[in-house]
């Protein structure tokens, strides 16, 4: 049995969703994993991780303007904003999101369907540098 952890950093631009599903890739590849899972976590509570479709852009442009509209900055009644209209936004975005993901993988590679891609979900609209953490457990 083998079990690695590894981590990296991405830097965000603001809102939006940036993909990791290359780094995620790697990781797996140098593991000497070839059948097992790996966990793909994000160390925020104003960020988060979605898989999501990976060939036409225009759906995560949807995906942002859905939250926008799920979850608007200027919505009434919010105490939790020390750090501007979008901390306690950023914050019930995520939560309807996800802080983790669990991917198979089978002959040293990512079961991810032809379409899918892992993607970091940035809340925030000021840039920020954002922790991932990645374990594989497998043989």
């Amino acid at each position: 049995m083998i079990a690695q952890t590894n981590s990296f950093t991405i830097a965000t631009r603001g809102k939006g969703t940036y993909d990791i599903t290359e780094q995620v890739r790697e990781f797996v590849a140098t593991s000497g994993v070839r059948d097992g899972i790996v966990t793909v976590f994000v160390q925020h509570t104003s960020a988060s991780l979605v898989i999501f479709e990976n060939a036409d852009p225009t759906a995560r442009a949807d995906l942002h303007s859905f939250f926008e509209r799920l979850v608007p900055e200027d919505g009434k009644g919010y105490t939790h904003t020390a750090e501007g209209p979008d901390d306690m936004t950023s914050h019930l975005r995520m939560v309807l999101t996800r802080t983790s993901e669990v991917i198979p993988v089978s002959n040293g590679e990512l079961c991810l369907g032809t379409w899918q891609g892992i993607y970091l979900f940035e809340h925030r609209r000021q840039p920020y540098t954002r922790s991932i953490v990645l374990n594989v457990l497998g043989d």
